[in-house]
């Protein structure tokens, strides 16, 4: 069997999961918790045929460097740090892993809106502090609370999670609208049944605005001055998907001007972000560490679907190829 590397295992498996799904499919097996420079990458990769990489980029000169590399598994579902084409063209695979984050991602996105519009963390820090005991009612609230049922959400990106918020939200009495791009339905069904408008709609009607597009050049920075001047005032904005989505600049101009209520953010353009991203310290900005994608199941999910990955491509039946 041949050798296989994982040049940045430690996010997805810290120690509390077992490699042995991928291990077991190779005679040679290295694990590197990070690789943070390209001199690393290829004495890291060195003669072994088969590579796992989910943040450590390899673009086209590194490829190029690795004669017998044969496959690439990417452990995630977006492939923006991996050159596909230069791939294809020197005979190497890549192949990804489609919705094994699904749910995880969709009910954090929620999770953001519901901390946006409840303001639980805000309140239980405010009663550590001895508001609520210091407080002259039986209750207090020191931002305003938002109900959810009759607002509309507006959805770019209408994929596997694109949908998935769609329902969740659709269960809070929300009404659901969404912006795929160019790309229809694919089948018939979901022709007739989904919200499909476009994006100066979307941007105009929509009380909540949820980011589930991949980066791609087409469609970075989305959310910028002239996008933002065409949404509600007091618009929520939520982003789990990729930081490059959002010019943040112009976001953190919208929400200090009103024009965006709050934020909720995932994913930032530059992770970790810059003590001077002006969006750190604002209070109506909530960011999290890139994390919608890691409960456990879903980590253990990720890696025996990378597993049968690289397993169907051993046996000459490759699946989820790029």
């Amino acid at each position: 069997m041949p050798h296989l590397v994982i040049l940045d295992g430690y996010t997805l498996n810290p120690g509390d999961l077992d490699w042995t799904p991928l291990s077991s499919l190779a005679d040679g097996f290295a694990v590197h918790d990070r690789t943070e420079d390209r001199s690393q990458i290829l004495p890291r990769i060195g003669d072994s045929e088969l590579a796992l990489t989910n943040k450590t980029p390899l673009r086209r000169e590194t490829l190029s460097e690795c004669p017998k590399l044969k496959y690439v598994g990417i452990l995630a579902t977006g492939s923006d740090n991996v050159d596909v084409e230069a791939a294809r063209e020197f005979g190497i695979a890549v192949a990804n892993v489609p919705r094994y984050g699904t749910m995880a991602v969709a009910q954090y996105a929620i999770g953001l809106l519901l901390e946006i519009t409840g303001r639980a963390g805000l309140h239980s820090e405010a009663i550590r502090r001895g508001r609520w005991k210091s407080a002259p009612d039986w209750c207090f609230w020191d931002r305003p609370l938002i109900e959810l049922e009759g607002k509309v959400m507006g959805i770019i990106g209408y994929g596997a999670i694109g949908r998935a918020v769609g329902k969740i939200a659709r269960a809070l009495g929300m009404r659901v609208v969404a912006y795929n791009g160019d790309r229809p339905p694919k089948t018939e069904e979901s022709a007739r049944n989904d919200p499909l408008v476009n994006f100066t709609e979307l941007l105009s009607v929509s009380d909540v605005i949820s980011l589930h597009a991949p980066l791609k050049p087409e469609n970075r920075g989305i959310i910028n001055r002239a996008s933002l001047s065409g949404m509600k005032d007091g618009v929520i904005i939520i982003n789990t998907a990729r930081g490059g989505l959002v010019d943040e600049k112009d976001l953190d101009d919208a929400l200090k001007s009103g024009k965006v209520y709050a934020a909720g953010l995932d994913v930032m353009a530059s992770e970790p972000p810059d003590d001077a991203n002006p969006l750190v310290s604002d209070p109506n900005c909530i960011i999290t560490p890139h994390i919608a994608w890691a409960p456990r199941e879903t980590r253990a999910r990720l890696i025996s679907e990378a597993a049968e990955n690289l397993r169907c491509f051993l046996a000459g039946t490759p699946r989820n190829l790029l």
